[in-house]
């Protein structure tokens, strides 16, 4: 395939993209329609010149044997006056009209035949055009539900796809939240340590938070043996071990 087909072919594939985009079934669909009611106006029109000039031929027809008729007359009056001559002539334009009636009857016939046809064939378009609106209607109201249902569907995507940023902003909100109450136990345990120095004064250095905790665990101690001296059972203890010493 050559540079210009393929750019012929890149150029048409776009354009036929862009005309099913644009184009609207509804539209199409009218449109035909209104083209077959055209179209089945033209031969409604075709039938209704074919009867009129068959109605013309008739009156014709007519005319012609009215003068057949006439000319007959003629001919019998002149036989009766005794004008022979006159009676030949009459009778000889007579026979000339004979011609022209089967002239015009043949021609009758041939525009009733066509008539005729032309009035079936009006017939089967009328009902291929009623069978169309039918289906044009049947299917418009496909296609409008068929959309209403996609834009439904888009609706909903949109909401989703909505909800689906909230849900991450929450997470994203939650992760934030973690990291800096890991951070801040994080910089508390190093001040407490000594890792880091306070600032603020409020913390004091590894030696003295050792000598606090000594303190502690000896005030400790000392509480629990001034409970143990204050139970009964060791009182009674205690005076047992004094009388032993007053024997002695």
């Amino acid at each position: 395939m050559s540079i210009f087909q393929r750019i012929a072919a890149i150029f048409g594939a776009k354009a036929n993209k862009a005309l099913d985009k644009a184009e609207n079934p509804n539209d199409t669909l009218d449109y035909s329609y209104q083209k077959q009611l055209e179209l089945l106006q033209k031969v409604r029109r075709g039938v209704a010149d074919v009867a009129t000039s068959r109605k013309r031929l008739e009156l014709q027809i007519t005319q012609l044997e009215q003068q057949q008729s006439k000319l007959s007359g003629q001919a019998q009056k002149a036989m009766e006056m005794g004008r022979e001559d006159l009676a030949r002539e009459a009778l000889t334009r007579k026979s000339g009209l004979d011609q022209q009636i089967t002239d015009l009857q043949g021609q009758h016939e041939g525009l009733q035949a066509e008539e005729q046809k032309l009035t079936l064939a009006s017939q089967r378009l009328q009902a291929k055009v009623d069978a169309f609106r039918t289906r044009k209607e049947t299917i418009k109201a496909t296609y409008n539900a068929a959309e209403a249902q996609s834009k439904i569907g888009e609706a909903f995507s949109g909401i989703s796809e909505e909800l689906g940023d909230v849900g991450m902003a929450v997470q994203r909100a939650e992760d934030k939240t973690a990291s800096l109450q890991a951070r801040a136990g994080a910089v508390d345990e190093l001040i407490a340590s000594g890792a880091l120095e306070d600032v603020t004064g409020s913390s004091k250095d590894d030696i003295s938070s050792q000598l606090d905790a000594l303190s502690s665990e000896n005030d400790v101690e000392m509480e629990l043996n001034r409970m143990r001296d204050s139970l009964p059972a060791s009182s009674s203890k205690q005076q047992q071990s004094l009388e032993g010493e007053d024997k002695q």
